[in-house]
């Protein structure tokens, strides 16, 4: 029969896919994002953001708003402290209906983790294939120079084993060989 293993293996897969049907429920409440998961105190910053942005889905033709709204564009400052209370470490906020983004004041300087991480593997990735580049000019001056070798025996090998009618070894070609050798080396 069926044993423990198999009965562990569809228990898995009914939780996968209740973790999956989870997923797909979650994704369809994307209206709620700015309401539920926000801080208290700066809901009423991310519902502005909302409307703005639900405004612009529903009239992407009309890009160039009217001084009138210019004018009435509200702009809003919110300085937000971290944890420990030091105001050095205050981001400050502005949000404004005349431009498009968020900017963000305040010391950005230390990099985050995921940026020392990037960097770090870069780094590893650039040492990886200059390392690589090398070896593979090792690897094929190694092979020209066993060719050449190869091919300088072969030529000594022709000449040292030619023989005579009579099937005796060329003495005539050997010394002929060896004076060639001599002259080289000097």
């Amino acid at each position: 029969g069926r044993g423990f293993a198999f009965r562990r293996k569809q228990k898995i897969e009914r939780q996968y896919r209740k973790l999956l049907k989870k997923r797909r429920h979650t994704h369809s409440q994307q209206d709620d994002q700015f309401t539920d998961t926000y801080p208290e105190h700066l809901k009423h910053l991310y519902l502005a953001e909302e409307e703005k942005l639900k405004k612009r889905r529903r009239t992407p033709d009309d890009s160039v708003p009217s001084e009138e709204k210019l004018n009435e564009a509200a702009e809003c400052h919110c300085t937000v402290l971290p944890p420990d209370g030091d105001e050095n470490k205050a981001k400050i906020f502005h949000f404004s209906s005349r431009r498009e983004s968020v900017v963000t004041q305040g010391k950005f300087k230390n990099k985050t983790s995921n940026q020392k991480a990037k960097e770090e593997y870069e780094k590893i990735k650039a040492e990886r294939a200059r390392r690589k580049e090398e070896a593979e000019k090792r690897k094929q001056q190694r092979e020209e120079a066993q060719r050449l070798y190869k091919q300088k025996k072969m030529e000594a090998y022709k000449i040292l084993s030619k023989k005579t009618k009579k099937g005796q070894p060329n003495l005539n070609l050997q010394v002929e060989f060896l004076l060639q050798k001599i002259q080289q080396n000097t």
